[in-house]
C-alpha cells in the first residue's frame, strides 16, 4: 500500500513506508529506550534491538574492529612487511587508480614515512595499462625492489604476479577472488573464496588498516612499539570506505565516524586543500566524502594522470597540495562534461531497451572508459536495477557496472568471465568491471541478466521511494536531527533516513542557480521549514512546485542541519513531492 496514498508522485514514483514489522519494532524501541519515535523508526529499519541501542548509537573501534588474524595470510603479510621495514628493504606499492587505491597506498606511504622509510608508488594508467598489475610493470618493479605490495588489486593477477619472481609480493585487496590464487607470498582479502565472507564489507583501505593493526601488535610483542598513530590515519580509511561504496555496517561505521572526526581537524594537507577547492563550509560528512572529495580524487585516474590522487593524499607540502587539488578540481570539471555526453546517450539507449528488466545496460563507440562507471551509477539510480555501461574501441569494450542492495554483481560478472563470454571481469558486490568483444556483447548481457534475475534483480519497483515515516515540521528540531545522525553514518547498505512532511503549503518558492529550487513550507498551524530541491528543474518537480497556485503537497526528503553565520536551522533536502489533494 502506498504511503500517504502516493502511488505516483510528481516524479512518477510510488512512496513506500515502513512495514508492519518495522513499525512494531519501532514501538518496542520507543517503550524500551524512551528515544524519539523518528529515531526509533530509523533504528528499527536497521534491525537494532532494544538491548543494542546504546552500543549502536555510540560505535567504537574497540568493540567493533575484528581481530585482523581472522583473515587468511594476515600474520604472514604483516610479518613480511615488518621485516622489510626493519631491514630497510626497497618497497614498492602498486595501487589501483581510484579513491580506494589512492587511500590504501597513502596509508602505507604515510605510515612508512613516520617510520623514516620511503616507498615507490606505482599507479597504472587506466587506458594504457588497464586495471590491476600487468606483466611489464611488475617485472620492472621486481628488478629494483625487494617487496611489492599490491593494494586494491592483484587477487586475479596470476601472470603479472608470477612475473615478479625476483621480489616478494603481498596483495591487500577486497575484490572477488577466483578458484585459484596467484603465486603471491600473501593474499589478504576478505572476499577470497576460502574466506567466510563475514568481513567482506571492508574496502581495500580497511584491509590495509587491519594489516597495520596486526603489524603494530607484532612489533609490540617483539619489544619495538611503533611510533605512528593509527587513529590519525582514519581520515584516509573513511574517505575510501565511503567513496568505494562499501557498506556502512559493522566496523565500517566506527571507522568512518572516527575518520570524519580526524578529517575535521584539518591536519592532512591534501584533504585540507581539496576541501577548500570543493568549497566545503561545514564539518565533513559522508556526503562530502562521497560527492565532493571522492570524485575529485578519482578524477586523475579517470581522465588525467593516474597517480595524482595518491600524491595529493601523501604530500606534506601545503603549496604542492594546493596545486594538486586545483589540478584535480579542473579534471573533475572536465570529467563532468565528458560524463554528461555519455550519460545522455546511454540513458536514451537504455530507455529504448527498457528499464524494467533485471539488468539495465548501454554500450557505445568511443565512450570514455573513465566515466562509464559513473554513468552506470546514474542508470542504476534511475532504474533501481544493476547497470552496466560499456565503451568500445577497435571492437573491444571496456565497461563498468554498479549494483543495488542485495544483488552481488561481482560474483555474476566473475561467473560470466568463467563461462567465456567476457575477455575478463571481476569486482565486488556493488561494483565490477569487464572487458568484452563486440560479438559477445549481446549474449553476455543476456546471460548476465539471467544470473542477476536469479538473485532477485528487477523485483523491486523501478521508482519506489522508501520512507522511514511521517514527521511534522514542528517536531523537526535541531536536537532531533542530531539524535538521528547518531544512527549513522549513512551510505551504502545504510541509506540516509527519509521522512515525509504531509499536507504542507508553499509560502515561498524561488529558483536558485541554473536548476535548483528553494522553498519555504508551512503546515498551516504556525510551524514552517525551509527546503532545497537540487536539480529540481531537470525534471517535473521544479516547474510543478514553482507554479503551485496555493495547492497543498506532501514533501519527502532528508532532514539536515543548515549552519549559517553561527545559527543552525533544520532544512529538508527535497527528494520528491506529491499532491495532497483537495482545494488550495
Amino acid at each position: 500500500m502506498a504511503f500517504l496514498g502516493v502511488s505516483e508522485s510528481l516524479s512518477g514514483r510510488r512512496w513506500i513506508g515502513p512495514s508492519i514489522e518495522v513499525e512494531r519494532a519501532a514501538d518496542a524501541l520507543v517503550q524500551g529506550s524512551g528515544l524519539p519515535r523518528a529515531l526509533c523508526q530509523v533504528l528499527a529499519r536497521r534491525g537494532v534491538l532494544p538491548t543494542e541501542v546504546n552500543g549502536f548509537l555510540a560505535p567504537t573501534l574497540r568493540d567493533l574492529l575484528p581481530d585482523p588474524r581472522l583473515l587468511k595470510d594476515m600474520e604472514k603479510a604483516a610479518a613480511r612487511f615488518r621485516v622489510a621495514v626493519e631491514r630497510r628493504e626497497k618497497i614498492a606499492i602498486f595501487a589501483d587508480y581510484d579513491v580506494d587505491g589512492a587511500a590504501s597506498a597513502a596509508l602505507l606511504i604515510v605510515w612508512l614515512r613516520e617510520m623514516g622509510r620511503e616507498a615507490t608508488l606505482y599507479v597504472p594508467d587506466r587506458i594504457d595499462e588497464g586495471y590491476g598489475p600487468n606483466v611489464p610493470a611488475m617485472r620492472d618493479l621486481a628488478a629494483h625492489h625487494d617487496l611489492i605490495i599490491c593494494v586494491d588489486c592483484g587477487t586475479l593477477s596470476h601472470a603479472a604476479i608470477a612475473a615478479a619472481e625476483s621480489a616478494d609480493v603481498i596483495v591487500l585487496d577486497h575484490h572477488m577472488g577466483g578458484e585459484t590464487l596467484p603465486p603471491a607470498l600473501a593474499i589478504v582479502n576478505p572476499n577470497r573464496q576460502d574466506e567466510s565472507g563475514e568481513l567482506g564489507y571492508f574496502c581495500a583501505a580497511g584491509v590495509v588498516f587491519l594489516m597495520l593493526v596486526e603489524l603494530h601488535r607484532q612489533m609490540r610483542e617483539a619489544g619495538n612499539p611503533p611510533e605512528p598513530d593509527l587513529m590519525g590515519l582514519l581520515d584516509l580509511v573513511a574517505l575510501a570506505t565511503v567513496a568505494d561504496v562499501a557498506p556502512l555496517i559493522g566496523a565500517n561505521r566506527a571507522l568512518v565516524r572516527q575518520g570524519l572526526v580526524v578529517m575535521g581537524r584539518r591536519e592532512r594537507s591534501g584533504l585540507v586543500a581539496l576541501s577548500d577547492v570543493a568549497r566545503m563550509d561545514s564539518a565533513p560528512s559522508t556526503y562530502h566524502l562521497g560527492f565532493l572529495l571522492g570524485p575529485r580524487v578519482n578524477a586523475g585516474g579517470r581522465i588525467g594522470q593516474a597517480d595524482l590522487g595518491a600524491r595529493l593524499l601523501t604530500t606534506q607540502s601545503p603549496s604542492e597540495a594546493a596545486a594538486l587539488a586545483e589540478r584535480l578540481d579542473t579534471l573533475n570539471s572536465d570529467r563532468r562534461e565528458i560524463e554528461n555526453a555519455v550519460r545522455a546517450a546511454a540513458q536514451e539507449q537504455a530507455e529504448s531497451r527498457g528499464l524494467d528488466g533485471p539488468l539495465v545496460w548501454a554500450a557505445g563507440e568511443a565512450w570514455h572508459p573513465g566515466v562509464v562507471g559513473i554513468v552506470a551509477a546514474r542508470l542504476k539510480e534511475a532504474a533501481n536495477r544493476p547497470a552496466i555501461v560499456i565503451g568500445f574501441d577497435d571492437g573491444i569494450g571496456k565497461g563498468s557496472g554498479r549494483s543495488v542492495a542485495g544483488i552481488d554483481l561481482g560474483a555474476a560478472i566473475q561467473r560470466l568471465s568463467g563461462e567465456g563470454l567476457l575477455v575478463k571481469g571481476g569486482g565486488h558486490k556493488m561494483a565490477a568491471g569487464l572487458t568484452v568483444t563486440r560479438e559477445n556483447l549481446e549474449p553476455a548481457m543476456a546471460r548476465l541478466g539471467e544470473l542477476l534475475a536469479r538473485q532477485g534483480a528487477g523485483a523491486a519497483g523501478p521508482r519506489d521511494l522508501r520512507l522511514d515515516g511521517a514527521l511534522m515540521p514542528g517536531a523537526a528540531q535541531v536536537g532531533l536531527i542530531q539524535q538521528i545522525e547518531q544512527a549513522g553514518p549513512f551510505g551504502a547498505a545504510a541509506s540516509a533516513p527519509r521522512f515525509a512532511l504531509p499536507d504542507m503549503t508553499i509560502r515561498h518558492a524561488r529558483r536558485v542557480g541554473e536548476n535548483h529550487l528553494k522553498l519555504s513550507l508551512s503546515d498551516g498551524m504556525g510551524a514552517s521549514i525551509d527546503a532545497i530541491a537540487f536539480g529540481a528543474f531537470d525534471g517535473p518537480i521544479g516547474p510543478a512546485l514553482s507554479n503551485h497556485g496555493g495547492a497543498r503537497f506532501h514533501f519527502a526528503g532528508r532532514l539536515e542541519i543548515n549552519s549559517w553565520q553561527g545559527r543552525q536551522r533544520v532544512q529538508l533536502r527535497l527528494d520528491d513531492a506529491a499532491s495532497a489533494g483537495g482545494p488550495p
